[in-house]
């Protein structure tokens, strides 16, 4: 690995032995958290650790991923099957529910796997482990279902059930990351429910590919682009000092088009971004209308630069729209994480950056492994402060 792995000083002998289980399409993410995790195991012991337990005899495992299938029959019906014991360890399930580019046959036509594939297909290898592993824990980035977190109509509550469902199944802990509503954990209060911002890896993409930025008060702004999203750009606004803008999204209620209310316009609340570096923050860019209309208006009012922070990099409907919108210069760059699928051609986009949150998710494994605290994890608040003055430092030599 390019960079060194440091991993929190070790209190306490692990849960169990950990054993990671990448679902269908996590292959590659999984195969890098596990590289980070024997890295920095191994040099635990180089610095002289010692161990004082026998629960540390199968540490430093060069491979801590479980073999597994999840096979289909003809009709599109499944089972999972876990190649190898899993009795007393310490399991970690990662699953990309919106991972379509894993398919399989049913009835002889080839078919992408939808989210309730995925789910169905975690819900098999919980199955297959459960009353053997010591302990479950689920790592499921973007929730399922998570936009329907919430009932306005008589409407189904489908990830509250979701969550229910898997503590029902002897889950312990489900780990995801920027909820669309975290305060949908509260349909299991009494389990074990962690929700991780990308905010450090974010703005660590953002100055490694713009190293001119500095994040001064008055030439950059954080806008929300809607009125749901306020919390998440609240807490970048503090870390960077930076003002705070929102658009409200006027909507159609009296029609649903695609499962949703069509956005009427986005009304502008905040200060003048003249003259501004501005940065769009959001928890998933889906099909892109929302965000490139709010690029048009942020550049009607003669904003600088644009760059778009997205947890979840959909792009449903493509990207020539934003192949467009970039070659018209209403946007400097997006930045995503590779938490869940991206397509192939993100690769080749100018435009596209991909911020790798594999190390991270070492980190977060590796403690709870441990039971450590997750606290400076959840919080980076300290490590962007720290970053961003060595980046100024490094500006004005």
């Amino acid at each position: 690995m390019n960079e060194k792995v440091v991993l929190d000083k070790i209190y306490t002998p692990p849960v169990g032995d950990l054993g990671i289980i990448g679902m269908s399409g996590c292959e590659e993410l999984t195969e890098k958290i596990n590289s980070y995790l024997y890295e920095g195991r191994t040099a635990l012991f180089e610095q002289g650790f010692t161990p004082s337990s026998e629960n540390f005899s199968d540490y430093c495992k060069r491979d801590y991923r479980i073999k597994h299938r999840c096979p289909r029959f003809g009709t599109g019906e499944g089972k999972a099957l876990v190649e190898e014991s899993v009795r007393g360890l310490d399991i970690f399930i990662i699953v990309d529910v919106f991972n379509y580019g894993v398919t399989y046959k049913m009835y002889g036509t080839e078919r992408p796997m939808s989210p309730d594939d995925h789910f169905q297909d975690l819900k098999r290898i919980i199955g297959a482990i459960e009353g053997k592993a010591r302990r479950i824990n689920v790592i499921m980035p973007m929730l399922y279902e998570g936009r329907q977190h919430r009932r306005t109509y008589r409407e189904s509550l489908d990830c509250a059930i979701m969550l229910q469902e898997l503590v029902k199944l002897g889950v312990d802990n489900i780990i995801t990351f920027d909820a669309h509503d975290a305060r949908v954990q509260n349909a299991i209060p009494l389990n074990g429910f962690e929700d991780f911002k990308p905010v450090y890896q974010m703005i660590k993409a953002i100055v490694h590919t713009n190293p001119d930025i500095t994040f001064k008060k008055d030439e950059t702004m954080i806008v929300s682009p809607d009125e749901g999203g306020m919390n998440r750009c609240i807490y970048y606004s503090e870390v960077l000092g930076a003002p705070l803008g929102m658009f409200y999204k006027r909507r159609d209620y009296s029609t649903v088009v695609n499962g949703r209310n069509p956005i009427l316009s986005h009304e502008w609340l905040g200060d003048d971004v003249s003259g501004r570096d501005v940065f769009i923050v959001d928890d998933m860019i889906s099909s892109g209308d929302s965000v490139l209309d709010i690029m048009k208006q942020l550049k009607a009012r003669n904003a600088r630069r644009i760059f778009v922070c997205s947890s979840f990099g959909l792009f449903t409907a493509g990207c020539d729209s934003f192949d467009e919108a970039y070659a018209a210069g209403l946007f400097d760059g997006i930045y995503t994480t590779n938490l869940v699928y991206r397509r192939p051609e993100l690769a080749t986009r100018k435009w596209y950056h991909e911020v790798d949150m594999s190390k991270y998710l070492a980190y977060i494994i590796n403690s709870l492994n441990h039971d450590h605290s997750l606290s400076g994890l959840l919080d980076p608040e300290e490590k962007i402060r720290t970053f961003l003055n060595e980046h100024r430092l490094e500006a004005n030599k």
